[in-house]
């Protein structure tokens, strides 16, 4: 995994003033109907130096560019200028944002000469289409942070979101620390190397000590190595808590944030290192081999069983989420099964609503997904009822810590496309009231059918569901939140299309 960010390419003002006058070059010279050929004449400078220039990659002297100037019948000053005409303020407005210094295009395979070679070969139409880009994102509200974490999650998305070099780390460290492979980590061990071996200061805190933290599972300060973690998080996320510090320490991260819940994100590259810390994280608690070789026989049995997936879970010293999320890096390396997806949808106790707030999708974009904005999921997803199932049992018994763990095959009326789904339903402390789902789907395809024995199972759940109930034409769902409106819009568009044609 690649650490080199955009700023490689861009890193000074110069980079961008390459740019600069390479696109007005490029766009005079288009407005004026020349060739390269044709200012190559006028100028007196070769082809390919003029086309260095256009594509930022040189920046002339002061008596080329007064012959430049000359050929295009203007003045020095103007050509220099740092000014964009209106059709690429645009690109001026990209090229000073943080979002581009940022943007890690070297660990796409992008090299930051390629882009700014698209932004010279069709500056108007790259023009138009960042000044779309900015507008949609102010009109969502889309902040930097969630830019980034949607370039993350394409990132993972490319490499089946497994990573070797991390699962390489992850067992150097097993091996370093003398871990045994059926033995998962606990909290004192873990805080025990951080101590000893790397200088940390280990507090809890909790409401009374520090009440306007209590949202917040850690906060580390680095000028006096001090880690202060939430009293009321469970032993699973307090390890994980420490796991993650050691990633940082292991992989010698220096650039990453310093609490859990990123409130202020500077760079895409905290981003990204929390995400290789918390990978790390996972591999030392959830050994792959045990668990590879756990679900192999799980996926062998002819009977679904949530209990038996739970079981798996708990020999190891992890959350469900950090359970689905390492389910779903082994998934596509060592099962061969890619064509997934993963969610988590928060809901809080007596609230109908439910909040998508993660997400990832290999190979394409399953459904469901997040696009559907102020619209009422379907109810009829497992990952929703068993939200609603946890809450009655909460409710019944007097206690928040019960997990559940359920599956359904989810047949989409609309597309016929068929998905094995499992959920596991968990409290998230430290919110009170608030519960969690973390569900895995997988694409029914040959290749899940010859693995997992218990899709023929007939007492595992089938529902057809959809998308959102505004674009669902289901009739009398007893689920239903909302009419079907987005259908009717449709339906009535269509009508009026209709009525056009029939006009004699």
């Amino acid at each position: 995994m690649s650490n080199k960010t955009i700023s490689a390419g861009m890193s000074n003002n110069t980079d961008k003033i390459k740019i600069i006058l390479g696109l007005k070059i490029r766009q005079l010279r288009l407005d004026k109907g020349y060739s390269l050929s044709d200012l190559a004449n006028k100028s007196g400078l070769s082809i390919s130096y003029l086309n260095e220039i256009e594509k930022g990659k040189k920046y002339p002297k002061s008596e080329k560019i007064m012959s430049i100037a000359e050929a295009f019948e203007t003045d020095y000053d103007s050509l220099v200028s740092l000014k964009l005409s209106k059709q690429l303020e645009p690109i001026a407005e990209l090229l000073n944002s943080n979002i581009l210094r940022e943007l890690p295009l070297e660990i796409f395979g992008v090299e930051p000469s390629d882009f700014i070679e698209l932004m010279s070969e069709a500056p108007a139409k790259i023009s138009a289409f960042i000044s779309t880009i900015i507008e949609i994102s102010r009109n969502y509200d889309m902040r930097v942070e969630q830019f980034y974490f949607s370039v993350l999650r394409s990132y993972q998305e490319m490499y089946d979101n497994y990573f070797e070099d991390l699962e390489e780390a992850a067992q150097q460290f097993r091996k370093l620390y003398d871990i045994v492979a059926t033995t998962s980590p606990n909290e004192a061990f873990l805080s025990d190397i951080l101590r000893n071996f790397y200088g940390y200061q280990i507090e809890e805190f909790s409401k009374e000590t520090h009440p306007d933290l209590i949202s917040i599972r850690s906060v580390y300060k680095p000028e006096s190595s001090r880690l202060l973690i939430n009293k009321d998080l469970s032993h699973e996320q307090k390890a994980f808590t420490l796991g993650r510090e050691l990633g940082y320490q292991f992989l010698q991260i220096k650039k990453r944030p310093y609490i859990s819940s990123v409130l202020d994100v500077s760079s895409f590259e905290e981003v990204l290192n929390n995400f290789k810390a918390s990978y790390f994280a996972g591999a030392i608690l959830i050994n792959k081999e045990v668990l590879i070789n756990r679900l192999t026989y799980f996926f062998a049995s002819p009977k679904w069983d949530g209990n038996s997936l739970l079981s798996i879970m708990r020999l190891f010293n992890c959350t469900p989420e950090m359970f689905m999320h390492r389910l779903s890096n082994l998934m596509t390396s060592h099962f061969k099964i890619n064509n997934l997806f993963f969610l988590r949808f928060n809901n809080q106790t007596d609230d109908n609503l439910f909040y998508l707030n993660k997400e990832m999708h290999l190979a394409k974009l399953h459904t469901p997904h997040g696009t559907a904005l102020n619209e009422h999921y379907c109810r009829r997803w497992v990952a929703l009822t068993i939200l609603k199932d946890l809450e009655n049992l909460q409710k019944e018994t007097g206690e928040s810590a019960h997990i559940l763990c359920k599956a359904q095959v989810s047949e989409y009326i609309d597309t016929g496309n068929k998905y094995l789904v499992i959920s596991i339903a968990k409290p998230s402390p430290p919110k009170n009231g608030l519960n969690s789902s973390i569900t895995v789907g997988f694409a029914i395809d040959d290749n899940l059918r010859q693995m997992a024995n218990f899709l023929g199972d007939p007492d595992l759940l089938h529902r057809q569901v959809n998308e959102t109930c505004e674009r669902c034409g289901a009739i009398d769902c007893a689920e239903r939140m909302k009419p079907p409106l987005v259908l009717e819009k449709r339906a009535k568009m269509e009508n009026i299309k209709q009525a056009i044609q029939n006009l004699v």
